[in-house]
């Protein structure tokens, strides 16, 4: 049996709905709703966000080392800080990410920040020693560094293993402190896994 979808003007009567009706429809309905908001809720973020900024960070480094456009590792190293400093609405892989991917993927696995933050760091660090070394006529050392973070940032993206969070969770360690993930925010119960 067929079921005839209706829709209510502003005047309470019947209509038939339009096909632009169903658009939008179909965009409320596939938009799930997020637990952390990606420009406000810095303690956390998505699990696949860092690693789709791997991906672009180390897809554009090996481009930048293979075709000698060290620039490109310069303006790397800029998105990297801009992003840190200024936060995450200014970092152009986050916002690809939040703004294009997510509403279509979902929110995925919410996980502290603060690895993933501490590996952009140092990646921003690496790729302005990258830079520099280019700039400076060091280009061997500048390609060492440059095909390091390539490689580094294209492991995590591949694999989820990110050497910088990994470093930074191993710091607390050596400094005799526990590394404590910050506090998740609990997923609604129409949303949480089957125990």
């Amino acid at each position: 049996m067929h079921r005839s979808l209706v829709c209510m003007d502003a005047s309470g009567q019947a209509r038939t709905p339009h096909v632009s009706d169903s658009v939008i429809l179909h965009k409320v309905k596939r938009q799930p709703e997020r637990l952390a908001d990606p420009y406000r809720d810095l303690d956390v973020i998505d699990s696949r966000a860092p690693r789709f900024n791997q991906a672009v960070v180390g897809s554009l480094s090996a481009l930048a080392v293979v075709t000698g456009w060290w620039w490109l590792l310069a303006l790397l190293a800029v998105q990297l800080v801009v992003g840190l400093t200024l936060g995450r609405r200014f970092c152009l892989p986050c916002l690809a990410y939040f703004e294009l991917l997510q509403p279509i993927l979902g929110e995925g696995r919410l996980e502290d920040s603060r690895p993933p933050r501490f590996a952009n760091m140092v990646g921003a660090g690496f790729l302005s020693a990258a830079s520099l070394s280019f700039a400076l006529g060091a280009d061997l050392l500048g390609s060492v560094l440059g095909l390091l973070v390539a490689g580094l940032a294209l492991l995590a993206a591949a694999t989820g293993f990110c050497a910088g969070c990994e470093a930074f969770k191993l710091s607390h360690v050596l400094t005799g402190r526990r590394f404590v993930s910050c506090p998740l925010p609990p997923r609604p119960a129409a949303q949480s896994e089957p125990r």
